[in-house]
């Protein structure tokens, strides 16, 4: 039964969109309808041209920092409890020295440079 479903849920959208609106609907192609653009303009270059590796180290990068400052809003939710504030705050800023600390280093390795 899960297989028939399954094969169903995965069958129903590629009959409804692609197939079956074909056989029901007109199919015109012109080479404008079938020619890549790109925004609107014409394709200027390859669409597998290969991309540089830094695009790729700021991006793992931003998720980095992004995922690590995510951090920092239930920290400053619990912080206004009372009890054990003070172990709060120290494992915070130690958290936050390991970031600075790792920020420094991508910043003197060149990671974040442009050339």
């Amino acid at each position: 039964m899960f297989i028939a479903v399954g094969l169903l849920v995965g069958a129903a959208p590629i009959l409804l969109g692609g197939g079956l609106s074909r056989l029901l609907g007109t199919y015109k192609p012109s080479a404008e309808k079938l020619s890549p653009y790109e925004c609107g303009f014409e394709a200027f270059e390859d669409a597998r041209m290969k991309f540089d590796v830094r695009y790729y180290l700021v991006a793992i990068l931003f998720i980095l920092f992004d995922l690590e400052i995510a951090f920092l809003f239930p920290w400053a939710i619990v912080l206004g409890d009372p009890s054990d504030r003070l172990f709060r705050y120290v494992a915070m800023m130690i958290f936050l020295g390991i970031l600075v600390v790792g920020f420094i280093y991508e910043w003197m390795k060149g990671a974040l440079d442009w050339e």
